[in-house]
């Protein structure tokens, strides 16, 4: 027995002695404070983070391979205790969340029907899965089952619903979803999604060149979430009070329900929820992202511009903006007249964006006051040159240097500025676009007699908004078409007295579509008026260039149209650090155009800043159509009435500039809100139970 137990104790001496020098040979130091970090994480081992569980994530805390934000899930106080222990500052990152992107759900037809396949992985596997929609929700919730935190549901409309207050941002829905319906992006990254072939869009979507998702903001205000609307707007555009006023809304040229029907008043809607926020006496927040150290200046500030700015500055950039004008606004508040967009209203949509932390300098010509030399100087990164097309083009005719003679632009600016402009009783506008419409309905409010619109194709031709066609002819303009002015006539002072125009007639069509107006030889004639107003385009002013002749902005490439030159899918410019958008970039365009030109531009700017390659968007839908949603047909239609834009009768609007247009009632914005079909990319709500109301056609 003694000696069992004297050999036990042996073997655990030498064992001690074995393991103790062990210790000193195979010895392996933790930091320690790899298990104080993980203890201050938030222990759900979820993945989110990008590493293999909360142990993993604390030794990359440690070892400086993830900042001390980096779990998704820990909450501030949990994010604070880990950069107190590892002596840093805890900093400040953008929460992650799922967004679903497709809304078409139990709406869209089974092409197929599978046995006892209950995953929409598996399902995909085989043919793509279940529904006619190529890109659309199977509805099975792979997605459900991946997520730890209860964040996701199938909704009762047979597609994901995702709960914002216990969404993490982890990415488990997103990895488990085969069709890509559910993404996990930051806010900086939503700001800065752009259509792509693949996207679940409807078609007036496609059309939008802000690319707003119009149908989610529709059916949000047909629930009464007035403010969830303008917030789903402001993701793409931060001048919808502008927009609701002047935009020819090309989106509704392709509204679904325009093809049975008359399209939905999407543009009266987006100004029902934008005024009523502007109205309801507080300002819905805005969110930004923590600040980038980065500075950005942007030239120019009209709806390019101050678009640009808008959203540089909500992905966290420093913006300042540098604008020649007194205020800023550019074309929208020199060049559209009180009637149609109250400086009030603009006033109070520019304050909004300007509050985000926004710098502006007013009064201030690029070229003549700063250059870019001292904008580098000044720590700028990059520079976002907006600065549109002011530079009227002139008619090329003989005495149009009389007195009484003016450009559109220049006279409606200078009237915009307050300026007392002499004017007779009678005048001509030469052209047919919106900025003709403009100068004809603002000299009717100064008091003229006669006012008369000179173009040189039919009514047919004429490229102004319809609307405000309509609107001049109601207040008495006088239209005298296939007319091309030869010259203008003066009396004996050099003041206006005729302008000489031949007759035109139509012949085959030129590049633009439009048949090309030909001259009728000795068709001369004559139109007594005491003033000529020619609007028949602008051009970017780029005199810039020559006032820094010893500068490097003389390498920056100009076209033969005198813009900017530009790759139009990142708005880069021949020097790499400037990009562009707007007229400046185009030529004269739409304000919407300009608006998602900024927005493009500053996705642009951001990778540049970030070091990264601009490059285009891929799969990029710009300026094109997702052919699979654009019907012939559209079954299960009821034809309704349009919503009529209630106005100022003419006999009460003529002798002041009040503002013609009036926003919807309540009760009429809902009730054209519900003739929305609520579009995804194939389907849509009928108004019947027609059998084949979501068929394709």
């Amino acid at each position: 027995m003694i000696e069992a137990l004297l050999f036990m104790l042996g073997i655990g001496a030498v064992c001690s002695i074995v393991l103790s020098l062990s210790s000193k040979i195979f010895y392996v130091y933790e930091d320690p404070r790899i298990a104080m970090v993980e203890n201050n994480l938030a222990g759900a081992n979820c993945g989110g983070c990008g590493f293999a569980g909360c142990s993993a994530a604390a030794q990359a805390i440690v070892n400086g391979m993830a900042p001390p934000s980096v779990c998704i899930v820990s909450s501030k106080e949990g994010v604070e205790a880990v950069a107190k222990i590892m002596g840093v500052d805890a900093g400040n990152a953008e929460s992650p969340l799922s967004y679903n992107m497709c809304e078409g759900g139990d709406r869209a037809e089974n092409k197929y029907h599978y046995m006892g396949v209950t995953s929409c992985k598996a399902m995909a596997f085989a043919f793509g899965g279940k529904r006619i929609c190529s890109v659309g929700c199977i509805g099975l919730g792979d997605c459900v089952k991946a997520c730890q935190f209860a964040a996701v549901k199938i909704g009762p409309k047979g597609y994901p619903v995702v709960d914002e207050e216990k969404c993490v941002g982890c990415g488990a829905c997103q990895q488990a979803c085969p069709k890509d319906i559910i993404q996990v992006n930051t806010l900086s990254q939503q700001l800065m999604k752009f259509n792509q072939e693949q996207d679940a869009l409807a078609p007036c979507a496609q059309t939008c060149p802000a690319e707003i998702n119009i149908p989610r903001y529709i059916n949000q205000l047909k629930e009464g979430k007035y403010k969830e609307a303008v917030q789903t707007i402001r993701l793409r555009n931060p001048l919808p009070l502008a927009c609701g006023r002047v935009c020819p809304h090309p989106c509704e040229n392709e509204c679904r329900r325009g093809i049975e029907d008359e399209p939905v008043s999407i543009n009266q809607l987006k100004r029902f929820v934008s005024d009523y926020e502007m109205n309801s006496g507080s300002r819905i927040p805005i969110k930004c992202a923590p600040d980038t150290g980065k500075k950005v200046a942007v030239i120019g500030g009209g709806p390019a511009g101050l678009s640009c700015a808008f959203f540089l500055r909500r992905i966290g950039h420093e913006v300042s903006i540098f604008e020649a004008m007194p205020k800023l606004g550019g074309i929208i508040r020199y060049g559209i007249p009180e009637y149609r967009l109250p400086k009030k209203v603009l006033d109070w949509e520019i304050q909004g964006i300007l509050d985000l932390g926004i710098k502006a300098y007013t009064n201030v010509r690029f070229g003549e006051d700063f250059g870019l030399g001292a904008l580098m100087a000044s720590g700028y990164n990059a520079v976002f040159m907006g600065i549109g097309a002011w530079k009227d083009l002139s008619l090329g005719i003989e005495g149009e240097d009389l007195d009484g003679c003016y450009k559109a632009i220049d006279f409606l600016q200078r009237f915009s500025s307050g300026e007392k402009i002499k004017m007779g009783k009678t005048a001509a506008v030469v052209g047919g676009g919106n900025s003709a419409i403009d100068c004809v309905r603002t000299l009717l409010r100064l008091g003229l007699e006669k006012v008369y619109i000179v173009y040189r194709r039919t009514r047919k031709e004429m490229p102004a908004n319809e609307v405000e066609i309509l609107a001049s002819e109601e207040e008495g303009v006088e239209f005298v078409f296939l007319a091309a002015p030869t010259r203008v006539i003066g009396d004996e002072d050099g003041k206006v007295k005729q302008l000489e125009y031949l007759r035109m007639e139509l012949g085959e069509p030129d590049a633009s579509g439009r048949r090309r107006p030909e001259p009728v030889k000795g068709s001369e004639t004559l139109l007594d008026v005491e003033m000529v107003i020619s609007a028949i385009s602008q051009a970017p002013d780029t005199s810039f260039r020559d006032k820094d002749p010893h500068g490097r902005i003389k390498n920056l490439e100009l076209t033969r149209w005198n813009t900017i030159d530009n790759d139009p899918a990142i708005l880069q410019s021949s020097i790499p650090y400037i990009f562009t958008g707007g007229d400046v970039a185009t030529g004269p365009a739409l304000v919407v155009d300009a608006i998602g030109s900024g927005r493009r531009a500053a996705r642009s700017i951001d990778l540049f800043l970030n070091g990264q390659p601009v490059e285009p968007v891929k799969n990029s839908l710009q300026n094109k159509k997702i052919k699979e949603s654009i019907f012939k047909k559209v079954p299960g239609i009821k034809k309704t009435p349009r919503a009529k834009m209630p106005e100022i009768h003419v006999k009460d609007r003529l002798d002041s500039m009040i503002e013609v247009d009036l926003v919807l009632p309540e009760d009429a914005a809902l009730k054209e809100a519900a003739r929305c079909l609520n579009c995804c990319r194939i389907c849509y709500n009928p108004d019947t139970d027609f059998p084949m109301a979501n068929k394709t056609s």
